[in-house]
């Protein structure tokens, strides 16, 4: 066989490049619906009758913590997202689940009020498994998209 019969012609090239563009725009298009979606089981951890009033949460030795006073979001001075940290705690969902295999993650220690209850209720949250842990060792997964901003960000300079 000569080498002509072998080759693929440039527009052939040009078809194969474009058909595998295509192939990866439609499974990476698939994969952000399925990400963005939420499981059918997830609830919201606080509602109306038990909203939430204050987080605290011990990070790098630090303790970082919001608060909500006559109705606005109040943070420790070192948190630049107050809001949106504020926001992602109150819209937060998740799912229950029956049990923990393995964990391969930092917990993060969280103490939570809600508004209608005078007791701090201890968590123990593992950011990167979307993970929460109640303080009678009850299982919840918090999907991926409602992840990203229940850590806060933290101004560095500041001590």
């Amino acid at each position: 066989m000569s080498e002509n019969t072998m080759a693929l012609s440039r527009k052939k090239w040009n078809s194969i490049i474009i058909i595998a563009s295509l192939l990866m725009i439609g499974t990476l298009s698939l994969l952000d619906n399925q990400t963005q979606s939420l499981p059918e089981d997830v609830l919201p951890l606080f509602n109306d009758d038990t909203p939430l009033a204050q987080l605290q949460l011990q990070q790098d030795n630090r303790t970082l913590w919001l608060r909500q006073l006559n109705g606005q979001w109040q943070c420790e001075t070192t948190v630049l997202n107050c809001d949106q940290w504020a926001s992602a705690w109150q819209q937060i969902k998740v799912s229950l689940l029956e049990s923990v295999e393995e964990i391969n993650d930092q917990s993060i220690s969280i103490t939570i009020k809600t508004t209608n209850n005078n007791q701090a209720l201890q968590w123990q949250y593992y950011p990167k498994m979307g993970l929460l842990q109640s303080s009678a060792n009850n299982w919840y997964h918090i999907p991926p998209s409602l992840r990203s901003h229940l850590l806060p960000v933290v101004d560095a300079n500041i001590q």
